[in-house]
């Protein structure tokens, strides 16, 4: 069953989004229902073309629709031309501290402009950047952070807490709307996952805007992946939410299969093949564990939404296959059965478990596509 049809029959799993703008970074549509953009940003030196470029390559190859760079320097800029021309995806440019970088970055080609209002300067500043956007055709993304609020709003409010990352979004929406630019998105990030998703509820009941999610400087893979897959899930639960950024101390890759990975359980993305697996116990059949981990490896290139279970014994596998597009369910020492569209199939020994689940997919995978080009169907990934 495709993932559309799977959500049409079964509605419980049904996500009403928040209604917003429609606006574009490069070619990528952001809010009004469209799908909802998978960020990272490079970790390289800018300066570095080749290195940068090799990122955001291996970025995009794993998913990423938006690629954000830092700008730090007027060196950095020069070599954005490059990169943006370069680059399979769009580039939004970090700029903080300069509003030069800001200008520079447009007149580069930079699909978006990411400002921090705490540190971008005095409202002039902030004017002509608005005007080298315009000029350029660039988005903006006012990022309000809960490191970096204004210094008034930290003496009003004591503290970062939600008023204050509203105001301060707030009052830069104000300065945009009165230059007439409404070509922005907004985020209100912390690294505090109930700040972050209480400043978002807010601020999404006070603009039509897009929203960009992220809960800032989350931590490691493991604890940033929690944290984040907390934050951002409970506020896409409640369709909150237009672009979203995982922020890992790892591989920007890594921040994109997690953010997928979070979209894909809320049924609001479908790219690649869904692994349903069981943790292993005394009962396995096989070594289950191993078995994923090979998979994963071995099927990350499929980008055609599918599922697989991959079950170790006999006491779930069965009613997991009949959910899935593929299953294998261990049902002895050294055999196990493949399941089809939720049908037994075939006998399998497990000697031969990875290669032809493989195929299986891959082959399913073709038909799928066919399917669709033959119909004129996009891709949900895209």
């Amino acid at each position: 069953m495709d993932p559309a049809s799977a959500q049409a029959h079964r509605p419980w799993r049904r996500i009403e989004r928040r209604r917003s703008r429609r606006i574009h970074v490069g070619t990528v549509p952001i809010g009004d229902g469209a799908p909802i953009a998978v960020q990272t940003m490079t970790n390289t030196d800018t300066r570095d073309v080749a290195a940068t470029l090799a990122q955001i390559e291996a970025a995009a190859a794993a998913g990423a629709d938006l690629v954000r760079v830092s700008t730090p320097d007027e060196a950095s800029t020069g070599a954005l031309a490059e990169i943006v021309r370069e680059s399979p995806v769009p580039i939004i440019a970090d700029i903080h501290f300069h509003y030069r970088r800001a200008i520079e970055a447009a007149e580069a080609g930079a699909a978006c402009l990411r400002i921090n209002p705490g540190n971008i300067g005095a409202p002039e500043r902030i004017a002509e950047v608005i005007r080298a956007a315009r000029d350029h055709g660039c988005a903006i993304r006012i990022g309000v952070n809960a490191g970096s609020l204004e210094k008034h709003l930290l003496e009003k409010y004591g503290e970062p807490c939600p008023d204050a990352l509203v105001e301060s979004a707030l009052e830069h929406m104000r300065i945009l709307e009165e230059h007439d630019f409404r070509d922005y998105k907004v985020s209100v990030k912390a690294s505090d996952v109930f700040l972050a998703a209480a400043a978002y509820q807010q601020l999404a009941e006070l603009t039509d805007a897009p929203l960009h999610l992220g809960i800032t400087e989350a931590g490691g893979l493991t604890t940033g992946t929690v944290k984040s897959a907390i934050g951002l899930g409970n506020l896409l639960w409640m369709g909150i939410g237009d672009t979203i950024r995982v922020s890992l101390s790892a591989d920007p890759v890594e921040e994109v299969r997690v953010g997928y990975e979070i979209l894909k359980a809320l049924g609001l993305r479908h790219r690649g093949v869904n692994i349903i697996s069981c943790p292993s116990c005394a009962r396995q059949g096989f070594d289950v564990i191993a078995t994923v981990a090979e998979l994963e490896k071995r099927l990350a290139h499929v980008h055609t939404p599918l599922t697989l279970s991959i079950i170790g014994c006999v006491v779930n596998g069965p009613g997991e296959a009949l959910l899935t597009d593929i299953g294998f369910t261990g049902g002895g020492k050294d055999h196990g059965m493949i399941y089809l569209d939720g049908r037994q199939a075939h006998r399998l020994a497990n000697a031969d478990m990875l290669d032809e689940i493989v195929r299986l997919v891959e082959e399913k995978a073709a038909a799928i596509e066919a399917a669709r080009t033959a119909q004129g169907v996009a891709d949900d990934a895209a």
